[in-house]
């Protein structure tokens, strides 16, 4: 394995930012990328404040996003960034990202991808046209517990998949926090900033990506019912969705609620299938519980002897040492890492480089809350997914 450092660059994730420090932690891990360069916040002063704080030269904190790619592109090839991490609110993530492909920069978008399905296939197109990542943070897939479960899903060991339960719970919108000026629940609950969907597309896509990650199944159609329960709320902060698989008899149930009073972010996952089941909780991630038709449950445990190798190669710590949110974020900007090696030296991934979330997983999560709202505001009719 190369242990070649690549150089990135920041759009928003300012020095008070949660999100931003994450990916700045998870980026860091492994030795394998330096943040060198941002555009940290909406004002010049903001992003050099920032840009001190995190420890960027400050030549290279710039004042809006657009100086920065500019600036960036016109470096020598040994000297401009590698990639572009984009961290900013929802209705910031397209342009940027459009910018930044078309001036030649790998990039990795938090999610939900874009506003529309048309902003995320003109990407797609971009990305492909010009052989470029484009990556998308659905960072639960980094779990080694959750690639061992996709593992037993897609490789037939619990039979035909009947039943799919994905529940991601939170508490902390159960109040009107946007009314008090608080930024993260401003921008969350304002359509022009987040988009059609509230908790949908918030952590609705994360519990999406994780079906289709581990069971491989597509959406067929799906029933929503969204609701608001917060007074005077325009995005839904509840929502509730059956779903139908195509070419499958299996059926899912999704729930993701960002008002269930005392849940911090409370993420499960559960499959059956006709020889066995499987459960994994955020709460344990280096757990996966596995069920078969005859005998007791099991629970095998992170780092194991037992595991695939895709959940080894995403394990950093022998058993008994604890891993968690950070490591698996940190597994997929290592995938990005490995990808855009690949793609340099004309290979296809393969290791962590194969698993990253792609821009098409960022599409079908901009559908899905998409094909949720249209199914909720017709009554919650069933309507096909596409």
């Amino acid at each position: 394995m190369s242990t070649a450092v690549m150089n990135y660059a920041m759009i928003g994730g300012g020095k008070d930012s949660f999100i931003g420090g994450v990916h700045r932690k998870a980026a860091a891990l492994d030795g394998r990328t330096r943040l060198v360069a941002g555009a940290f916040s909406s004002t010049p002063e903001r992003s050099l404040e920032s840009a001190r704080a995190i420890g960027v030269p400050e030549d290279r904190a710039y004042g809006s996003w657009r100086e920065m790619l500019s600036a960036e592109a016109d470096r020598e090839k040994h000297g401009r960034v590698d990639f572009v991490s984009i961290v900013t609110p929802n209705h910031m993530h397209f342009a940027p990202a459009k910018a930044a492909l078309e001036a030649g920069f790998h990039v990795v978008c938090d999610k939900p991808f874009t506003l529309t399905p048309g902003e995320a296939e003109e990407l797609i197109a971009l990305a492909d046209a010009r052989n470029l990542v484009c990556a998308v943070t659905y960072n639960y897939t980094g779990f080694p517990m959750i690639r061992h479960a996709a593992e037993l899903c897609r490789t037939g060991q619990l039979g035909t998949i009947r039943k799919v339960f994905v529940e991601y719970h939170q508490g902390w919108l159960a109040t009107a926090l946007e009314s008090t000026g608080m930024k993260q629940a401003a921008w969350r609950t304002d359509p022009a900033k987040a988009g059609l969907g509230g908790s949908l597309g918030d952590i609705g896509t994360h519990a999406e990506n994780l079906i289709s990650f581990v069971t491989g199944l597509e959406i067929e159609s799906l029933c929503a019912d969204l609701t608001s329960f917060v007074h005077g709320r325009e995005l839904d902060d509840d929502a509730a969705v059956l779903i139908r698989f195509a070419d499958s008899i299996a059926k899912g149930v999704l729930t993701c609620s960002q008002v269930c009073v005392g849940e911090g972010n409370a993420l499960s996952l559960r499959v059956y299938g006709d020889a066995g089941g499987l459960t994994w909780r955020l709460g344990s991630p280096d757990n996966l519980v596995v069920a078969p038709l005859e005998g007791d449950p099991i629970t095998l445990t992170r780092g194991g002897d037992q595991l695939c190798d895709r959940a080894k190669l995403a394990t950093r710590l022998p058993p008994g040492h604890p891993e968690g949110f950070i490591e698996a974020f940190a597994n997929i900007y290592l995938g990005v890492v490995e990808a855009i090696e690949a793609k340099r030296s004309g290979c296809e991934p393969t290791g962590l480089g194969a698993e990253i979330p792609t821009a098409t997983d960022g599409l079908r999560g901009v559908r899905f809350v998409e094909t949720c709202v249209e199914s909720a505001r017709e009554g919650n009719r069933w309507v096909e997914f596409s």
